[in-house]
């Protein structure tokens, strides 16, 4: 059970691996439209999607008689709040096969998607349907994050049934290492929303932003880039951020309840009435990590969240940068932030979104920063020299990010360019 902070530390040191044991988790998240009508699909849509995924040896996930979800070897598919669908991977060894388990699933769903008259959209924000257009589904938490995180933010509930990402779950083999990355990330999160941008499009107008899906996350509940996260943040300083952390919704045989009143320590303390004082055991805790949605986080590894969702070009291209820094070439990269202005770096957070590459920081734009970090990325996975049966390293995945560099145009560019030719909204979905 977890009643002290020590309990809370040693949670994070049981995720601490040797690095010849580093794995790569990769989660992307997908809309999904019908061609007739140019509306998201529904919950029993799903049904139907995901029965037929069966036939691939997906098998569901119940929830109080439910399917919320499939699973199949170590990866499962998740329904979020909008019935968007995210695959979460197994823990790979490289970039190749994270790659190719994410295009094996993706023919999987393309099969699917055409046999049900369905197209996928890859964007970071639905570029069609408005808020009150968006279907849910029965997901008990679901109704709990709806009815109460607009509360704390006011874009909480466009968080929720209209964005799209894609994570990245990375390793640590220390605390004193998990502290130089963490760093790391956060500093570079403004690169990140200015290079993977691909959400310019809301409601069927330009939105004036490159990202609207960040815009969206900084004006999230329980959301952002904490100033305290560049304070040399170590397990322990998460911990109390942790325990000081509210909770949104508490799990008790197979009921929901809400934990708007109270903090994670309230719990720890035994002072939640609802549930009879219990206090919480590691899934309790694991799943209140889940439900910290800042820009990148801890649980038993580190979670990257900045990306954009996007097409297949590019659906490797943010795993193997951030791999290639954080696995390849940690110190030279940390060497390059380490005396970065924190002030500096959340005011090319909040402004990233709209200015892209235009976007200041330390007294150059994003798109000289977005050139040093693909460079020391291409030398980190260089350094890793995993090469796959073609006889190719993992720098191949970068491919994607040169064209963005070399041509100054980002995926939301090239979706305002497709849009704006004839405003035909197919030109949006997956090719």
């Amino acid at each position: 059970m977890i009643t002290k902070k020590e309990h809370i530390i040693k949670y994070f040191e049981s995720g601490i691996k040797h690095s010849n044991h580093f794995k790569i988790g990769i989660e992307h998240e997908k809309f999904i439209f019908n061609i007739k009508t140019n509306r998201r699909i529904d919950y029993p849509t799903i049904l139907k999607m995901f029965e037929e995924l069966y036939e691939f040896g997906w098998k569901p996930i119940l929830e109080n008689q439910n399917i919320i979800g499939l699973k199949k070897n170590g990866k499962n598919i998740t329904l979020e709040p909008g019935n968007q669908i995210e695959l979460s991977g197994e823990k790979l060894n490289n970039i190749h096969d994270a790659c190719a388990e994410s295009q094996e699933y993706l023919f999987e769903l393309e099969q699917v998607t055409k046999k049900l008259n369905l197209k996928i959209v890859s964007a970071g924000f639905d570029p069609i349907s408005k808020l009150s257009e968006v279907p849910n589904n029965p997901k008990q938490r679901y109704e709990l994050m709806t009815k109460n995180m607009p509360k704390g933010g006011q874009l909480s509930l466009d968080m929720m049934y209209r964005t799209c990402g894609t994570q990245l779950n990375l390793d640590y083999s220390s605390e004193e290492d998990f502290v130089k990355k963490f760093k790391v990330i956060n500093s570079i999160v403004p690169i990140s929303i200015a290079l993977f941008a691909n959400s310019s499009i809301i409601e069927k107008k330009n939105s004036g932003y490159l990202s609207y899906r960040s815009k969206v996350w900084q004006n999230t509940s329980r959301g952002g880039l904490p100033e305290a996260f560049f304070d040399n943040m170590d397990f322990e300083k998460y911990s109390d951020f942790t325990m000081t952390f509210p909770i949104i919704f508490i799990e008790k045989d197979n009921r929901y309840f809400s934990g708007k009143n109270y903090l994670f320590s309230d719990f720890m303390n035994g002072k939640i009435k609802e549930i009879k004082n219990e206090i919480p055991s590691e899934k309790d805790l694991t799943t209140h990590l889940s439900t910290i949605f800042t820009e990148n986080r801890l649980k038993k590894y580190i979670e990257l969240r900045s990306m954009d969702a996007c097409g297949w070009d590019c659906l490797c291209a943010g795993p193997a940068f951030n791999t290639g820094i954080l696995y390849g070439n940690l110190d030279e990269a940390l060497d390059r932030v380490s005396k970065w202005d924190k002030n500096k770096i959340i005011n090319a957070y909040l402004e990233a979104p709209k200015k892209g590459f235009n976007t200041q920081l330390m007294g150059k734009d994003l798109l000289y920063w977005a050139t040093i970090f693909l460079n020391l990325s291409k030398k980190g996975l260089e350094n890793r020299d995993i090469i796959n049966k073609s006889n190719k390293n993992e720098t191949k995945f970068l491919n994607h990010l040169e064209k963005i560099i070399d041509n100054k145009i980002t995926n939301a560019d090239h979706m305002i360019d497709k849009f704006s030719k004839n405003e035909d909204l197919k030109d949006l979905y997956d090719k």
